[in-house]
């Protein structure tokens, strides 16, 4: 394998005016494994993908091999040896195993593809991982009847079979047990010694300090240091990761009294990725959720909603419930905002009153009183100051926080009495997010139980003043008072000691 040496010098890329890369900067050479670590939105994910061709810094540059490239496509990155293996898979359900691994380059034979050549080829992807895959996982296999570490497994071999000399591990190991992480691993120890160069991006501390040659640290998107592992412990990253000051743009929530109702009783939740979580919210609360993304807070959320199986016991103001269907959480004065507005918190091509009273069909009878729709519509509009056209313009025409306004006005329609919110601020701006603030805490003065969920640890930090930090799919750490500090929330997001 020919060596590489990747450089990145003051990548600089933006959205609109929101700016997800300030001034990345990072170091990597073959036959080395540097982490890149960093809190919620420090500039992560922007980093790597500026790496595979999948977005295009606005300014900075990068080098390989000293020579300045360009890649306008993940197609360019991997014909110069880069590929990569993200948390959010890429993979096809209804295509196979070996389809999957191979789409975009075939093998050949003829000018054909070569069924035969690229089935062989996958069971020797596949026999890297043997022994830890059950016997149905085949290159004939499809994608859908796979669990979710072995569609982990399949994204990985999809990524080595373009032969990279560098590879980009973006939380690889989130869906992996003991065993296959073990594996992994072992196997990135090869690959080292090939001479491939390795990007390792966890939210695992552990697994930095057992694998990882070098850490380069980003904040608020800027590198803001790189440490030798060896050199270094678990605290100085920390340190690293966080501001020095821990200053609060917002009031936090007023005190809850301990002899407020409590609205929800959680005890030992568990989900295909929660492990046992336990919780009360009371009446009145703001209840934090905190840690890094894909910890288990959507699937806590979801499950507290009825979207998702789950076993375990909630006990919902005083009642012992078993959601099975979200209607049945919707009865019981139960609310969810959920994390992708688009796919699930709206209809697109429907009107923005449609979206509003969806939830309350029932209210407005059938054949629909379009008055009272129309009525209710304008008084939440109003409330929540959105900026339309009209009612009856497109959901579509509206701004990313205007839209969000009217995921969350469908729901303060039916009045809930626990509102579940999954990192609800997520893409819009500073003046929606400031009028959000306001909202929660009117909900909250009036009574609303809420649990909130943000990837935004500044949120978490000025809105709530209670948070719990979910880690591979448990609670790690309940911080309150003078123990709700960002140095303590990234700690126990990342598994480290306090």
């Amino acid at each position: 394998m020919k060596d590489i040496t990747l450089v990145v010098e003051n990548a600089v890329k933006t959205y609109g005016g929101v700016t997800a890369l300030a001034d990345g900067n990072l170091a990597v050479r073959s036959g080395e494994v540097t982490a890149l670590l960093g809190a919620n939105g420090s500039g992560k994910s922007t980093l790597s993908k500026i790496l595979t061709g999948v977005v295009s810094p606005n300014s900075g540059r990068v080098l390989i091999d000293g020579a300045p490239v360009f890649f306008r496509s993940p197609v360019e990155a991997r014909r110069m040896g880069i590929s990569a293996v993200y948390q959010e898979l890429s993979l096809i359900p209804d295509l196979t195993v070996a389809e999957n691994i191979w789409l975009g380059h075939e093998p050949l034979r003829a000018g054909f593809m070569n069924h035969g050549e690229m089935k062989a080829r996958t069971q020797s992807l596949l026999d890297l991982f043997s022994g830890m895959l059950k016997p149905n996982l085949t290159p004939d296999a499809l994608i859908t009847s796979l669990s979710p570490d072995e569609r982990q497994i399949v994204e990985i071999l999809k990524a080595l079979s373009y032969d990279p000399r560098l590879i980009i591990l973006d939380e690889a190991t989130a869906s992996l047990d003991s065993q296959q992480v073990n594996r992994l691993f072992e196997l990135i120890g090869d690959w080292k010694t090939g001479g491939m160069a390795i990007v390792f991006v966890s939210h695992r501390m552990e697994e930095i300090f057992r694998i990882a040659d070098k850490a380069s640290v980003l904040r608020n998107g800027r590198t803001v240091g790189e440490r030798t592992i060896s050199e270094t412990n678990e605290r100085e990253l920390v340190d690293l990761m966080i501001e020095g000051a821990n200053a609060l743009l917002r009031e936090r929530a007023a005190v809850v009294p301990v002899d407020a109702p409590i609205r929800l009783d959680v005890q030992e939740l568990r989900t295909a990725v929660l492990r046992g979580v336990s919780l009360q919210v009371r009446d009145g609360e703001l209840l934090g959720l905190g840690g890094l993304q894909g910890q288990g807070q959507s699937d806590l959320l979801m499950a507290l909603f009825g979207a998702i199986r789950y076993s375990g016991q909630i006990v919902l103001s005083g009642m012992p419930r078993q959601f099975k269907h979200p209607k049945q959480a919707m009865r019981s004065d139960v609310a969810l905002v959920p994390g992708d507005r688009g796919t699930e918190g709206l209809l697109a091509i429907r009107s923005i009153l449609e979206n509003l009273i969806l939830p309350s069909w029932d209210r407005y009878g059938v054949p629909l009183k379009m008055q009272k729709a129309r009525a209710d519509g304008t008084q939440i509009a109003a409330e929540l100051k959105m900026v339309m056209a009209s009612l009856h313009a497109p959901v579509s025409s509206l701004s990313g926080g205007n839209a969000q306004k009217v995921v969350i006005g469908k729901w303060l329609l039916r009045s809930p009495k626990l509102l579940l919110l999954n990192d609800p601020t997520k893409g819009i701006d500073v003046g929606a997010k400031a009028e959000f603030y306001h909202l929660l805490t009117q909900l909250r003065d009036a009574g609303t139980a809420i649990l909130f969920y943000s990837s935004d640890d500044d949120e978490l930090l000025g809105l709530c003043d209670r948070v719990l930090v979910l880690h591979d799919g448990e609670v790690s750490a309940e911080l309150t008072g003078n123990t709700l500090m960002r140095e303590n929330l990234v700690a126990a997001s990342m598994g480290a000691a306090s």
